[in-house]
């Protein structure tokens, strides 16, 4: 039953993309940040998600969509990036192995190049902000009632054989997601809606502690500070999070709390050790390979670490770092370019931001642009303890920005010291930003 109305439902929206190609575009999206398939069974792996695809592009270049392309600096930098994985792929270690990474990684940015380009409109970008958070969000609610039924006592897993299957992974793109809830209540007209988005977000908190992971608790402690310092309203917004985090931590067995306590003493907890030990893998191979890297993931490969480093070949492990992840397996220059896309994008959300606020005190664009830097600065400090360079989340994100900067005619250039990005001038904020 399950395969016949997932298949039904996938009929019917790509009929529907031939004549509307943005349609496609959000079922690509709901397929790749949801992966529906691994809830079914007979059509686990079909290559629905790749039919999707080439559908939705068959229908933008009908429709004259392509013709509509417009070149910015953030969209150049996606492309930059996917250019040099595949150029990375060409001077692999290990081709075979790095293939499938490659493949995975460079259709996201394809994905997430397209998107950029066809969100023109405010509601098809408030369409593609609803995908996202329904799609993490139905993993969060479920994975907060799972945690308050079970009383905290076992953990929140992702879909098995996805990218967010790994406990971390979920709790990091949960915690991601936080700040576009919060966008979607500044948008929402209906009190219900609102209500529900709150609940959301509560049951979100809960979840991401449900997860039992340490890197995702940071995250999250990393979004009630941020959101703290950018925030007018203060008192208000720690009385707001006091109110759901400490409770939902009170609420956790014992072993939760060992577990988190135990963050303070890294430097002897053998896991921790383990990803410094690839860490050193990963920059010796990039040190030995600086322009492309060794290929992505085959530091994970003994024989591979053995050729920089035989002491350490048999810890070759999960690097669990988009940074270092990136680093060996795309190089120094890939890092470059990686970091130059994220830091642009937090830049233009900052200009996206400024400039919204001077047209109205509650312009929507200003709203987004504000809240996308916290969900970036969140990803930037989980992703740090996560291999989740290939998540489609974050990168959605940035596309996101990306469409948003030419809706807003805004560029990277302008005049205002960045600093202001940090909260030093909050008392100028005009923008109401509700809990």
């Amino acid at each position: 039953m399950r395969d016949t109305l997932l298949l039904t439902f996938i009929a019917l929206c790509l009929t529907v993309t031939l004549r509307y190609p943005f349609v496609g575009m959000l079922t690509w999206a709901w397929f790749t940040l949801m992966t529906p398939h691994q809830l079914a069974y007979g059509v686990y792996g079909i290559p629905l998600n790749t039919l999707i695809a080439g559908v939705t592009i068959v229908a933008f270049i009908i429709a004259g969509e392509a013709r509509k392309i417009r070149v910015d600096t953030l969209t150049i930098m996606m492309v930059l990036f996917g250019g040099w994985i595949l150029l990375a792929q060409n001077f692999s270690l290990n081709p075979e192995n790095s293939a499938p990474y490659t493949d995975r990684l460079v259709k996201t940015m394809i994905f997430v190049v397209l998107c950029a380009q066809m969100v023109n409109t405010q509601l098809r970008f408030n369409a593609m902000v609803w995908m996202l958070v329904g799609a993490i969000g139905f993993f969060a609610a479920k994975g907060g009632l799972f945690t308050l039924a079970t009383l905290g006592q076992f953990r929140v897993q992702g879909l098995p054989e996805t990218v967010l299957e790994d406990n971390n992974h979920l709790g990091i793109a949960m915690a991601t997601i936080l700040p576009m809830i919060l966008y979607l209540r500044t948008q929402a007209a209906n009190g219900w809606v609102r209500r529900g988005l709150l609940a959301l977000f509560a049951l979100t908190i809960v979840a991401i502690v449900g997860t039992f992971s340490r890197g995702a608790f940071l995250a999250m402690i990393a979004f009630a500070g941020v959101y703290w310092l950018r925030s007018k309203y203060k008192i208000t917004i720690a009385a707001g999070l006091a109110m759901l985090m400490v409770p939902t931590i009170i609420f956790m067995p014992s072993k939760w709390t060992e577990r988190m306590t135990s963050i303070g003493s890294a430097t002897e907890d053998a896991s921790f050790m383990g990803r410094v030990d690839a860490w050193k893998i990963n920059y010796k191979l990039a040190k030995d390979n600086p322009l492309t890297g060794a290929g992505l993931r085959n530091s994970y490969h003994p024989e591979i670490a053995a050729t920089v480093d035989p002491a350490l070949a048999e810890r070759a492990r999960a690097a669990h770092s988009i940074y270092f992840e990136i680093l060996g397996g795309a190089g120094f220059v890939g890092l470059a370019i990686f970091l130059m896309l994220y830091g642009g994008a937090f830049l233009l959300a900052w200009r996206i931001y400024l400039a919204g606020r001077k047209r109205a005190p509650n312009d929507w664009q200003a709203s987004f642009g504000f809240y996308a830097q916290i969900s970036l600065v969140i990803f930037a400090v989980g992703g740090a303890s996560t291999s989740m360079e290939m998540w489609d989340g974050y990168l959605l994100i940035i596309a996101l920005i990306a469409a948003l900067s030419r809706m807003a005619d805004v560029s990277l250039r302008g005049d205002k010291n960045p600093l202001e990005i940090y909260g030093l001038h909050t008392r100028k904020i005009q923008r109401k930003h509700p809990v």
